[in-house]
């Protein structure tokens, strides 16, 4: 393959993006225009492309340029493959097998989002990448039909919360709420005027049972989940139609937001 190209100086500019520039940098490359982002492993890679991202690059070890990795790579013959043998690269990367530089794209409106859309999930102020990798999975796979994030969540096109949702962050719409609107105020007013009642998730004894025909009647409910720790906001609590607690055995008083996620998705995003 003529776009093969073997690594001979780890220092070279065109393997900036994958060994010298972070995941924010790469976000913010070439502004004002959408930057880039690195997706990680060929179910990844392969879920990013049919979503319709384009690629820039390839870098891949010498041991996977067949398989899998192979049969992306023969469908973009004019897109550049750096290649070099693992000892190699893990003097530029942590990563092993296939990465690939992508170019990022404008995101829709949260009116754009929600046009039709029945449930979703928002997510307030998650940090961890893997978190949010996991609720994306949770998401996909549990009925959600799109994810919104308020401005102090990690961006799922972060490497490690792609590889953690298994690339289904391609796969289910997504967007954060406008950067320059407050949230709650703004974004809670702007998805209750689409429609949506909202669900706090929040250990609070005056909680509705997450099984309460109520909930389960309403034709568009809005998930919110918070912050690693701290849970949600008192004010966003407060701001919503409903606040709802998962109920809990053998003395446990909390689950992991990404498990939360899970068990909320099945129980309000399933048809009835």
């Amino acid at each position: 393959m003529k776009n093969i190209i073997e690594i001979n100086d780890i220092t070279a500019l065109e393997l900036d993006v994958y060994a010298r520039t972070s995941e924010v940098q790469l976000l913010r490359y070439n502004e004002p225009n959408p930057g880039l982002f690195i997706a990680e492993s060929p179910k990844v890679i392969e879920r990013a492309l049919k979503a319709g991202y384009e690629p820039l690059s390839f870098l891949v070890e010498h041991k996977d340029l067949d398989g899998e990795a192979g049969d992306i790579l023969a469908r973009y013959p004019e897109i550049p493959v750096y290649t070099a043998e693992y000892e190699t690269l893990v003097k530029m990367t942590l990563a092993r097998g296939m990465l690939c530089a992508m170019k990022l794209r404008t995101l829709p409106s949260v009116e754009e989002i929600c046009k039709n859309s029945r449930r979703v999930a928002i997510l307030e102020n998650i940090v961890n990448p893997t978190n949010i990798g996991a609720i994306f999975r949770s998401a996909a796979a549990l009925h959600m039909d799109a994810v919104l994030l308020t401005g102090g969540c990690s961006n799922p096109l972060y490497r490690r919360a792609a590889r953690v949702s298994m690339g289904t962050v391609f796969q289910i719409p997504w967007t954060y709420f406008d950067k320059k609107a407050s949230w709650p105020e703004d974004g809670m007013k702007a998805i209750q005027n689409l429609g949506f009642k909202t669900v706090a998730m929040a250990l609070r004894e005056d909680s509705y049972s997450i099984d309460d025909p109520k909930l389960l009647a309403e034709e568009k409910l809005a998930v919110i989940l918070g912050t690693e720790g701290d849970g949600l906001a008192s004010q966003t609590i407060a701001d919503c139609d409903y606040t709802v607690k998962i109920p809990m055995a053998h003395g446990v008083d909390s689950l992991n937001v990404a498990a939360a996620s899970a068990v909320a998705f099945w129980e309000l995003g399933r048809k009835r």
